[in-house]
């Protein structure tokens, strides 16, 4: 072979390749062949015929096979072919009686195309005792969970079974080449084991024949072969021995064999997933024949080993599997946008470079880089990207020889000799790229890897190399080749990704959506409550005017009602539009009114809340009642008091009694003003409910029923009446440390930052947006934080973020009416809705840190 000319090595080897192995026209002298047409007539023998039953292969050519086997025989392999059916298979028939021949036979048939071919050797007569052993010998190897466990347990059992002088476990790599994983060996002999054996070695169409047939047996390498009679039939064709026990070997392959010291040789076929995986092969130093029935016990062994093996591999590729699909599960679970994706990602990428054998790993995302362990620098790997922009449609692409393909990367071989790139985005300027470092490796060649071209008389002629002494071959520029697991895994981590894209673009898109709504609804809402106010203040005016002596009563009447209802417009936006508290109200209202007279007001009963669509109109009657009361009855002068009874009905609703008693005598109005109108209509006519009065001497005596559809709680017979605002303050008396304040209008700012010191704080830290708030973050002492929500046109959820990994308390302010637009993950922390009081700030304050302290979480240990 011309080693100077790669062109001509390559022509030398695709003519070794195309060498027609199965058509040699040759058998193995220890038996027999004999080729039948479908009726049994005699087409092609073995030229060693006359050895076996007596005969010229001439005169049994054409002749009914039946003249040689007998009709016993005959009817014994129409009954095994019957049992093949069509599929491609041998059977087999032992210690048979042949009527030509002396001796017991051991034969196998199969067919080929429509013909059917029929080997003959000698029956042992002997008790195949490896049939006896090999269920007891792959018991043992469904025991081990490693591909090296288990081809060392191999080698052991066959040559336990067969008493060659070598087993060796040859497996495949990518490239086609070989190399002995595991070896038992008489002592003498020298260790193949780590050795390489070219793909050359094993042309294609050898690796064909053992998938077909996959044990094969050479009994002696130095024996003469036997042709075939006629080697060519009448119709100019070579009989495929492709399935056939005795096929003759090539002659480059007796040379192969000559020049190892091998006398006889066998190899059974490991096949994973239906592709040749490798091959256990026996060596043997003397010429060595297994019976039939033990080759048919050996393939059966190599059929189940394969089996096992094909299970640890498929147990390997789940584990894998698993641990791709945990990282995608973490990844979207973890991940919710596209800025914590840019800058979080990179870590828990950690575990995928590990299970992917990579020194090096990059993210290119947007143009932002982030690199973790050995890779290239910068500019190399912005080169690179534009490199992979050409070579990369949305696909993975790996190469274990980056500057074979990309020449500029020759200058950092050493760092990244082989690249797998995943495409994570629509746009192909996104990936993750995991590096693999050069591997100057020595492989060591059982002998030079390749053979030796001469010209014959006959043509071309193929001779193996000599010498198997180990050759050494420094690869250079090439990483340890990526596998077609590793690129399973990247392919996962792919499809990981792009799904991660599309849910941040999806949950933007939502939040977009919300907010979008959010601001129409509130708009609307604004707009319609703004009218209704408008409306109703129009209304008091006009009545009031009708009361009023003169234009000071005037304005004191529409002051006092306009305050009554923004009292109760307070309480009930106070921390979100819900349900409000009956009693609280009136004490409100009355202390509003009536100043030192309000303890003069006494309730009892149930503790009742109502929605709050009833509970402005409430409101206003309770005011009312208690403006006449001041004027013309119980509060008229320092004696009098007013008993309040509040009664639930499950039925009815929420029933208020109100007695005054003790005051100046009281008269019917001799005219219905507005106040009086109120008192009688509004609850009737809002509500639906029921309004009674009863002007007594000795008081107003008043029932009024709220339906139950306005009703939302009540407790039985409360303890006490003295609710307050302060009550609520979650046993919170002042705030401690240092506070941050994150609110973006000053005006605000500044009162609650007064506010803040009111309540006790040693220092306020004000920032105005998110930027800011994390620099205060790292450079104060912070004890507790008030984030206003939305900061103009971003929101305080990442101060929020960090404040959570520090283990800081915090509330959010927000002028929105409830807590729909917070962040999922933070609608357990408080709520202050503005405008909020100082007693509201407490209540909030009192919350978040019983809330830290019921976790278990001390502040100060969770800072640097």
């Amino acid at each position: 072979m011309n080693h100077a000319d790669p062109s001509a090595q390559q022509t030398d080897m695709q003519a070794c390749a195309g060498e027609a192995i199965e058509f040699l026209g040759q058998v193995q002298p220890h038996g027999f062949l004999i080729e039948c047409s479908p009726d049994w007539i005699v087409r092609r023998v073995s030229a060693n015929l006359r050895s076996w039953f007596g005969v010229q292969p001439e005169q049994a050519l054409g002749a009914p096979l039946a003249d040689l086997f007998g009709p016993r025989l005959i009817h014994d392999l129409r009954g095994e072919l019957q049992l093949m059916g069509e599929r491609p298979v041998v059977g087999r028939r032992y210690d048979c009686r042949a009527t030509g021949c002396d001796r017991s036979l051991d034969i196998a048939i199969h067919r080929v195309g429509e013909t059917i071919v029929i080997e003959g050797e000698p029956a042992t007569g002997e008790q195949n005792r490896t049939a006896t052993a090999v269920p007891t010998l792959l018991a043992q190897l469904r025991h081990e969970t490693t591909v090296e466990g288990l081809a060392g347990l191999i080698v052991r059992h066959v040559r336990a079974l067969t008493q060659f002088d070598r087993i060796m476990v040859y497996r495949f790599h990518h490239d086609g080449s070989g190399e002995v994983i595991a070896e038992s060996k008489a002592s003498a002999l020298p260790s193949f084991k780590g050795l390489r054996y070219p793909a050359s070695d094993i042309p294609p169409q050898a690796r064909a024949l053992y998938l077909r047939n996959t044990i094969r047996q050479i009994a002696d390498v130095g024996a003469q072969t036997v042709d075939l009679v006629p080697r060519i039939d009448p119709m100019g064709t070579l009989l495929d021995l492709s399935m056939a026990d005795l096929r003759a070997v090539s002659p480059v392959h007796i040379e192969y064999l000559h020049n190892m010291g091998v006398a006889a040789s066998m190899s059974i076929s490991i096949v994973v997933g239906g592709e040749l995986w490798g091959l256990i092969a026996a060596h043997h130093q003397h010429p060595r024949l297994l019976s039939m029935a033990q080759r048919e016990s050996l393939s059966f062994f190599g059929q189940m080993a394969s089996s096992i093996l094909e299970g640890i591999a498929r147990a390997e590729e789940l584990a894998r599997q698993d641990r791709a699909r945990n990282l995608h599960n973490r990844l979207l679970s973890q991940f919710s946008g596209e800025a914590r994706v840019v800058s979080d990602i990179l870590p828990q990428l950690a575990e995928a470079q590990d299970m992917l054998a990579a020194d090096g790993l990059a993210t290119w995302i947007d143009g932002n880089l982030q690199t973790m362990g050995v890779t290239p620098d910068k500019e190399q790997i912005g080169d690179l990207i534009r490199f992979l922009n050409r070579a990369v449609s949305s696909r993975i692409y790996a190469t274990q020889q980056l500057p074979v393909v990309y020449p500029e990367a020759e200058q950092y071989a050493d760092t990244a000799s082989g690249v797998l790139a995943v495409p994570v985005s629509r746009r192909p300027r996104d990936y993750i790229l995991f590096f693999r470092r050069e591997l100057p490796r020595q492989v060591v060649w059982a002998g030079e890897p390749v053979k030796i071209a001469h010209q014959t008389t006959d043509g071309i002629r193929f001779s193996p190399r000599k010498s198997f002494e180990a050759w050494r071959e420094t690869v250079r520029h090439q990483s340890a080749p990526w596998t077609e697991a590793d690129l399973n895994v990247a392919e996962s981590l792919r499809i990981s990704f792009l799904e991660l894209m599309l849910q941040v673009t999806d949950d933007a898109e939502k939040q977009r959506k919300v907010a979008n709504d959010q601001q129409d609804l509130l708009i609307a809402e604004l707009n319609h409550r703004v009218r209704n106010i408008l409306n109703l203040i129009v209304g008091l005016v006009r009545q009031c005017s009708d009361d009023a002596r003169n234009v000071t009563d005037f304005s004191q009447q529409v002051s006092e009602r306009v305050h009554a209802l923004a009292r109760a417009h307070d309480q009930i936006t106070s921390s979100g539009w819900g349900p409000r508290s009956v009693r609280n109200m009136i004490r409100v209202e009355a202390g509003a009114y009536l100043a030192d007279k309000a303890d003069r007001i006494t309730i009892t009963g149930d503790e009742a809340a109502i929605q709050p669509d009833a509970f402005a109109t409430l409101a206003l009657v309770v005011h009312e009642l208690i403006t006449n009361s001041a004027k013309y009855g119980a509060f008229r002068d320092s004696h009098g008091g007013v008993d309040i009874a509040l009664t639930c009905d499950p039925d009815l609703g929420l029933v208020m009694d109100w007695v005054e008693h003790g005051g100046a005598p009281v008269k019917a109005p001799t005219r219905r003003g507005f106040g009086s109108t109120i008192i009688e209509r509004a609850i009737p006519h809002e509500l639906g409910g029921d309004a009674t009065l009863d002007f007594a001497a000795s008081g107003l005596r008043a029932r009024f029923l709220i339906p139950s559809a306005y009703l939302a709680d009540c407790i039985p017979e409360a303890d006490t009446d003295a609710e307050t605002d302060t009550r609520e303050a979650a046993g919170a008396e002042r705030i401690d440390g240092s506070v941050l304040l994150v609110e973006d209008n000053l005006l605000i700012s500044m009162e609650v930052e007064q506010a803040l010191g009111t309540l006790g704080a040693e220092e306020v830290h004000v920032a105005s947006s998110v930027a800011s708030a994390l620099i205060l973050l790292g450079q104060h002492r912070i004890d507790f934080a008030v984030l206003d929500y939305n900061l103009g046109r971003e929101q305080s959820v990442r101060v929020a973020e960090e404040l959570g990994k520090r283990d800081i308390p915090f509330v959010f302010a927000t002028g929105y009416g409830d807590t729909a637009m917070i962040d999922t993950r933070f609608r357990d922390r408080p709520v202050l809705t503005k405008p909020y009081t100082l007693a509201m700030m407490m209540q909030a304050y009192g919350q978040a840190m019983s809330r830290f302290a019921g976790s278990g979480a001390m502040r100060d240990a969770a800072r640097p």
